[in-house]
């Protein structure tokens, strides 16, 4: 079916007026698009879903009762079919993230255009994914960043850093590879050093999130 032949039903939740006046504004001319209703809580969106079908909601993420982090967890786990796009004034990787993790299949920024915002609607109902330029920046610097702290371990560093992730003591340590233990600690402070940890906990912290064992 073409998406000009349908109506791609749109919820918008935001506690802004002007802002729900603004991408009403940007939308009503679209006829593939029909805002079907607006409210800026998390309760009210629930009971109107509860017995209206909607395709998109345009989610803002700074809202009086809960965070749109939490509901759009909420929406992916309880309706499944709808998808959510997350629209805000954050574009900080680490809310981004959270909402793609909670299951948002966009995100745009509130400065988007009439072209974008509707690329993106066309695209989520679709099945695919859809960012804004900026936050493809955003996401695209976190994982360059990402490559580029990644510490080069020499292969006995990675022996004693997968062991010490194991709650291996020194001497244990010592024993198993047949060195001696301040042979041991030295590799455990240049481990440190290269990854930035402040003691063995935050140590084992970094090795697991950076995939380093």
């Amino acid at each position: 079916m073409e998406l000009s032949s349908v109506k791609i039903k749109v919820v918008i939740v935001d506690d802004h007026p002007l802002v729900i006046e603004g991408l009403k504004a940007l939308l009503q001319g679209n006829r593939s698009i029909q805002i079907v209703f607006t409210c800026d809580h998390n309760t009210t969106l629930r009971n109107y879903l509860q017995s209206n079908s909607a395709d998109i909601v345009l989610l803002d993420i700074n809202l009086p009762d809960i965070s749109g982090i939490e509901i759009c967890k909420g929406l992916s786990q309880e309706f499944p079919n709808i998808a959510v796009i997350g629209l805000s004034t954050y574009g900080e990787h680490s809310i981004v993230n959270q909402m793609i993790q909670n299951g948002a299949k966009g995100y745009l920024l509130k400065n988007v255009t009439e072209n974008e915002l509707v690329k993106a609607i066309n695209k989520v109902y679709v099945g695919k994914h859809y960012y804004g330029a900026e936050i493809q920046e955003v996401l695209a610097n976190a994982i360059f960043q990402k490559q580029e702290v990644k510490p080069r371990l020499t292969k006995r560093e990675q022996q004693i850093l997968k062991l010490i992730v194991n709650g291996s003591t020194n001497n244990q340590i010592a024993d198993k590879l047949f060195i001696s233990p301040l042979t041991v600690e030295t590799h455990r402070r240049n481990l440190m050093k290269k990854m930035k940890a402040n003691n063995t906990a935050s140590l084992v912290k970094i090795a697991i999130e950076d995939a380093l064992v």
